[in-house]
């Protein structure tokens, strides 16, 4: 496959339409017939098509019936040499689901490098707001790409600045697992913020200032360590502590919840389900609420909006603020902190009873008080699909989630 790249429209407001004439097997990346369709007005657009190599193409522009410009050109650079595996997938099936609703062609850009620390792909400016230090640490064994601060923020975001995005999908998190990880919380929002400022800025405010940011809370991965919770602990840090989005400190994002599709079996190991066709499904639930309007879409699984604790019955009452669905019962996934004799830790709290909304757990183990609850707090919370709770309507998954409670 081959890309046309020519610059068109750069002082021209309203190009409505590109009409391409050729015989040399031209075709537009996305076309009706050989007319190629521009969504809005561009302060300049780029043509992407495929063909044959060095064929002379004829782009006409068109305004109504009035042609604009004529401009001959080849086919000249090869974006894939023949193999696109550097082409994220996640990315990729994140577009096909996007144009099979919205019905218009999608553009996409993937930048990305596996087995890198958000530090990475950071500015100096959101390092230093959330006091990083270079001094002082030692690369795990999870990093294997480039890790110096800043080193893909300036190679392969900041040349983007000037295009205008209708938004960003991320999905790292695993190469900080052991690096700076009580920073995440703070790292990753001030990252989407950083983006969103300069992104804006770069393209004299043609994107827009809060674009939308979705992102895929890390899947689940096999650990030797039964009580390793490093990755529960990026899973929450990844909402800003907070366990949904969008939210306050993380506005106008969205989260696709993966902690159900883990993979014993990947080649690539755990960490990297080969399932990636869920993943983008769900992230453009997310996409299509948050970026494109559709308000009353379910994007997210059920949380708890209510707690309380019924001491007659050894019971702890869990109200959401969604319709739940449960798959099976599980004695483990609940788990609550027993606090007594100057010392707490975390026992499991069976689920009980349930309704459309409502689920009870027994907490009748604790004989003490009750100080915090946490849902799927493991690197490997469930099997294949097979948590607990879902959404009944939408096959979301209920995201995981600690809290503290009243005794």
């Amino acid at each position: 496959m081959v890309a046309l790249g020519v610059a068109v429209g750069l002082l021209l407001p309203l190009v409505l339409r590109a009409h391409m004439r050729a015989g040399a097997g031209f075709r537009f990346a996305s076309y009706i017939s050989d007319y190629m369709v521009l969504q809005k007005e561009p302060a300049g657009a780029v043509i992407w098509g495929y063909g044959i190599s060095e064929a002379t193409v004829t782009v006409t522009l068109c305004r109504e019936q009035e042609t604009i410009m004529k401009k001959v050109t080849h086919v000249t650079e090869n974006l894939g040499h023949g193999s696109f595996e550097y082409m994220s997938a996640v990315c990729w099936l994140f577009g096909r689901h996007l144009y099979d609703t919205l019905q218009y062609p999608v553009g996409l850009v993937s930048s990305s490098w596996g087995g890198t620390p958000i530090e990475a792909w950071s500015s100096g400016r959101s390092l230093k707001a959330c006091g990083v230090s270079k001094e002082g640490f030692t690369l795990p064994v999870s990093i294997s790409g480039p890790s110096e601060h800043s080193v893909l923020w300036n190679a392969m975001i900041h040349p983007l600045l000037s295009m205008t995005l209708k938004g960003v999908i991320w999905y790292q998190g695993e190469a900080n697992v052991d690096l700076n990880r009580d920073l995440y919380n703070c790292t990753f929002p001030a990252l989407i913020e950083d983006w969103r400022q300069t992104f804006h800025l770069g393209s004299q405010g043609q994107t827009e200032r809060f674009l939308p940011f979705g992102f895929v809370q890390l899947s689940a991965v096999l650990s030797d360590e039964e009580s390793d919770d490093r990755f529960s602990q990026i899973r929450w840090h990844q909402t800003a502590d907070l366990g949904y989005v969008p939210n306050l400190r993380m506005p106008n994002t969205f989260m696709a919840v993966a902690m159900d599709l883990g993979d014993r079996n990947s080649p690539f190991g755990s960490i990297h389900p080969r399932d990636k066709q869920t993943v983008a499904y769900r992230l453009h639930l997310g996409a299509r609420a948050v970026a494109y309007g559709e308000k009353t879409l379910t994007f997210q699984g059920p949380l708890p909006e209510k707690i309380e604790r019924l001491a007659d019955k050894g019971l702890l009452s869990l109200t959401y603020s969604q319709q739940i669905e449960v798959q099976r019962q599980d004695d483990k996934i609940f788990e609550i902190s027993c606090c007594g004799d100057h010392q707490c830790k975390w026992l499991p709290a069976p689920m009980n009873t349930f309704s459309t909304q409502t689920l009870a757990l027994n907490i009748s183990s604790c004989p003490g008080a009750v100080t915090a609850l946490r849902y799927a707090w493991a690197s490997w919370p469930c099997e294949y699909k097979q948590c607990p709770l879902y959404h009944p309507n939408s096959t979301l998954p209920a995201p995981p989630f600690i809290t503290f409670t009243a005794n």
